[in-house]
């Protein structure tokens, strides 16, 4: 470790001499490699003969450089050219250009090399000179492969570039957005593509093989979870049980669904493969089936009306199965015969788990009463009774050699027991939820464990250490198992999918770098570059607009975060929380300046004044609080509402705050000494949205009770009253000019009205669902509306019309918000994500530009509007802020070449499946 601390700084001291090198440097001596072509390229540059000429055509071409004069320049040059090529020369023989620094055993060294060289552009510019010179000089493949490795994980934008012809192997560029890029002729090899973003790439004669790609290892089908999983002797087939009374047999190396049986009424809780693979297992509540695997057909049916099975396993010589249930003992049953052998009694309890030593003459079992019990087969007498467990015992499993007894427990342990002795070896903790299924490895080494907490680990059987956490699955993992040559893990989930993971490089290393739970709240920063969210996670993210990654993590609050506001100047973020409790956080640092308590409640809404030095907080009962941002001190605390403060919003001048209430009220506050100068009221149900008008003057308040008051902010009278909506009002927002009025309702439509006649203008229909949040474009021109309907649209405020819809997501749009410079659109969904959308296309950073279609139009590939090709060349996504990486191929150009996963597929088929386009096929 520490020998590899010291190589990291002599890397880092490396790269340092590069660091004022002029950055135009770089392109042109590519372009003159390239037209040379070089094939030794630190040969080249080392020659003096060869440096005078690049010298001579950089002060040509490089117009941009400094303006000395010509010797100063030469001089310049000459010495940047030595410097990169003493750089070149160094890495060529360092562990940089032969080992890959994306793999696990160099996470920390490789962090902590991107940590020191992240914020100098010169690095990163020579990085990416790096990169490609893996086109040129194969002797640089892997330096430049780990240069594009530590590009993606300096999070740089990638997108609309050229990498033609970049030889790239054995590393990582999990989450790389290559967005638009030309990869044509990019040769990958052993590459982990994890959640690429490949929108709109042009994958023309390349040679991708060895890919890795988690999405390959998701089989859907089961429309309900998914509580059993086994693999055939072989390897090559999977089984699976579900809640949709199905059985399902999946080729493993296609991930393709092979057959489905049918023949259970009830869930199907457990499916076994014999030892030969020919014959497999399965139970519901009242019902044990034998089928033919070969033939797929049903053998023997065993039923018992009054029997609530659980659990069913066939013993390793075939000749023996075992079932429990909830009513009943443990029974023996002869395959052949299908008749019964034997009956286990003396469990306390429902048995939840069987298993077969591998000799065949013990049988485990897990029961409710937190025991374990071993079982002589052929006396079916007791053999010892293992007690440890604080919980349920819902999996048990014997080691290959029959010495170790694994099971896990709704106490949220992992237990390992000496078959022999009884005694407990060792507890693995590490799960934060009942542990639902345990397996080892063929080879004794490994343990899988699934668990409600919706994490796969996998644990060292000897050390008892955690070696990995996958993650993926969305629901609690009912299910995991091992194939017979131990490479290959599968699980089983509640959320109807089944994942098959490579146990040695198939895990995860980088953590989920998104929220976990619900994005309540989204506001961009006042230079439109960075864009916080607030979640139910507890946590805050910062975001890089351009980019769409994670910048940081706020950790603080204990509870749901429900609203974020940046302040005037950008430099601090407000937040409000669950936890009762409002922090304000340095946006560069990221760390945390203060900590306002003071409300007794959950904080609803957050709002900075326009000078930036006083904050307000709604909070659930009545409670509205002045803050000065400075000292953290309360300024003012503002009583009289009695129900939640649903909305807060600061007049234009900053002296008023207006606060929307539960109670039916409005009230308008005087922000320097906190009395209330008016109490709004009028309406007859709670105030979900207040908001003041451009000018000031006028007050607008959207209510449960169906209609839209304006109020006159001077003399508190209405104004006028707007009648419409046939439910409550979600959400109101002036133009910027003033004269139009948005709303936003639960009765699905949004409408426009004229401010000064009171009259509506417009009525925006299309959503199916509750319009959640309505927001003028700072030129007023278009208007957002985000939706219970999973969709967000955007409307051209002088006709009515829809000018652009995305739909298709899968969580409903809570908040819409505008960048200050209007061409950019954030929302926020129930599904735990944030998306951007480019305003000018009036797509989801959806591209339809001319090179793309001209290339199309080469190609002589329709684009009426119904062809494919049209469809997914509206639909190039530039970003997408998510929770997890997910692999992304909309409008990616694909033309011959070859795409090959380690396991041997072709994966054309499946980047068609993710909206790509197989030129081939459609001349």
């Amino acid at each position: 470790m520490k020998g590899s601390f010291k190589q990291k700084e002599a890397l880092a001291e490396i790269f340092a001499q590069v660091k004022n090198v002029e950055e135009q440097i770089f392109g042109v001596i590519l372009e003159i490699l390239r037209k040379q072509k070089v094939q030794d390229c630190i040969g080249f540059l080392s020659e003096i003969g060869n440096q005078s000429q690049l010298e001579l055509q950089i002060l040509l071409q490089g117009e941009n450089l400094k303006q000395w004069d010509k010797e100063q320049k030469l001089s310049v040059i000459g010495n940047d050219i030595k410097q990169i090529t003493d750089v070149l020369k160094k890495l060529q023989d360092h562990d940089f250009n032969y080992k890959d620094f994306s793999s696990e055993e160099n996470e920390e060294s490789t962090l902590s090399l991107v940590n020191s060289i992240k914020d100098n552009r010169r690095i990163i510019q020579f990085l990416q000179f790096l990169v490609h010179l893996t086109s040129i000089d194969e002797t640089l493949i892997q330096g430049g492969s780990n240069s594009l490795h530590l590009l993606v994980q300096m999070k740089v934008d990638l997108r609309i570039q050229n990498f033609e012809n970049i030889k790239i192997q054995n590393s990582s560029l999990m989450g790389a957005n290559f967005v638009r890029c030309n990869l044509s002729g990019s040769q990958f090899n052993n590459i982990n593509i994890c959640g690429i973003n490949l929108n709109g790439a042009l994958l023309f004669n390349c040679k991708w093989k060895d890919l890795r790609i988690h999405e390959l290892n998701k089989l859907n089908g089961h429309t309900n979870p998914v509580a059993s999983v086994c693999f055939s002797p072989d390897g090559n087939t999977l089984a699976s049980g579900s809640l949709d009374k199905s059985i399902r047999l999946w080729d493993v190396k296609t991930g393709q669904q092979k057959a489905k049986l049918d023949g259970h009424t009830h869930y199907v809780w457990s499916v076994c493969f014999s030892p030969d693979g020919n014959t497999l297992a399965s139970c519901d509540d009242q019902t044990v089936f034998l089928w033919d695997s070969k033939a797929r057909k049903q053998k023997v049916k065993l039923f018992d009306p009054n029997q609530r099975i659980t659990q069913v396993s066939i013993s390793p010589d075939g000749a023996t199965l075992a079932f429990c249930s909830i009513l009943n003992p443990i029974c023996l049953w002869d395959v052949k015969t299908g008749q019964k052998k034997a009956q286990l009694d003396g469990n306390c309890g429902t048995v939840n788990s069987l298993c077969f030593s591998p000799d065949g003459n013990t049988l485990a079992s897990g029961n409710d009463y937190h025991s374990i019990h071993l079982w002589e087969v052929i006396t079916g007498q007791q053999k010892a009774k293992l007690d440890g467990h604080q919980g349920i015992v819902f999996s048990v499993c014997f080691s290959p050699d029959g010495y170790t007894l694994a099971s896990g427990s709704s106490d949220k342990s992992i237990r390992l027991w000496d078959v022999k002795t009884g005694q407990q070896k060792a507890k693995l903790d590490g799960h934060s939820d009942f542990v639902k299924s345990v397996c080892i490895s063929p080879d004794g080494n490994t343990l899988a464990s699934g668990s409600i907490d919706k994490s796969v680990r996998l644990w060292d059987v000897k050390t008892g250490q955690q070696k990995a956490k996958l993650d993926g699955h969305t629901h609690y993992v009912f299910s995991v198992c091992f194939s017979p040559d131990g490479y290959t893990l599968a699980s089983g989930s509640y959320d109807n999918s089944i994942r098959l993971w490579v146990v040695k490089t198939g895990q995860q290393k980088a953590e989920s770098d998104g929220h976990s739970g619900i994005a309540n709240s989204v506001c961009f920063s006042p230079d439109g570059n960075t864009l916080a969210s607030g979640s139910s996670d507890k946590s805050i993210r910062l975001w890089d607009v351009k980019t769409g990654q994670q910048k940081a993590k706020l950790d603080g609050h204990t509870h749901y975060v429900l609203s974020v506001c940046f302040s005037p100047d950008g430099n601090t973020l407000a937040s409000g929380s669950y936890d009762h409790s409002i922090r304000l956080w340095d946006v560069k640092t990221g760390q945390q300046k203060a900590k306002i308590d003071g409300h007794t409640s959950g904080i609803l809404s957050v709002c900075f004044s326009p000078d930036g030095n006083t904050l307000a907080s709604g909070s659930h009962y009545s409670s509205i609080r002045l803050w000065d941002v400075k000292t953290g001190y309360q300024k003012a605390k503002l009583d009289g509402h009695s129900g939640s403060a649903n909305s807060v919003c600061f007049s234009p001048d900053g002296n008023t705050l207006a606060s929307g209430n539960d109670d039916n009220s409005i009230r308008l506050w005087d922000v320097k000494t906190g009395q209330q100068k008016a109490k709004i009221d009028g309406h007859t149900n709670g105030i979900l949205s207040v908001c003041f008008s451009p000018d000031g003057n006028t007050l607008a308040s959207g209510t449960y009770d169906k209609f839209i008051s304006l109020w006159d902010v001077k003399t508190g009278q209405q104004k006028a009253k707007l009648n419409g909506h046939t439910n409550g009002i979600l959400s109101v927002c002036f133009s910027p000019d003033g004269n139009t009025l948005a709303s936003g309702s639960y009765d699905n439509s949004i409408r426009l009205w004229d401010v000064k006649t009171g009259q509506q203008k417009a009525k925006l229909d299309g959503h199916s669902g509750s319009a959640n949040s309505v927001c003028f474009s700072p030129d007023g021109n278009t208007l957002a509306s985000g939706n219970d309907d999973n969709s967000i649209r955007l409307w051209d405020v002088k006709t009515g019309q829809q000018k652009a819809e995305s739909d298709g997501h899968s969580g409903s749009a809570n908040s819409v918000c505008f960048s200050p410079d209007g061409n950019t659109l954030a929302f926020g969904s129930s599904h735990k994500s944030i998306r951007l959308w480019d305003v000018k296309t009036g797509q989801e950073y959806k591209s339809y530009d001319k090179n793309y279609k001209d290339l199309l139009i080469q190609f002589k590939i329709p684009l009426q509007q119904n062809s494919p090709i049209s469809e997914v060349s509206n639909y190039i996504t530039t970003l997408f802020i998510s929770q997890s990486t997910i692999y992304q191929a909309q409008g990616a150009l694909i033309l011959k070449g070859e795409f090959i996963s380690h396991h041997g597929i072709d994966l054309r088929p499946f980047f068609k499946s993710k909206g790509s386009c197989i030129l081939e096929d459609l001349q």
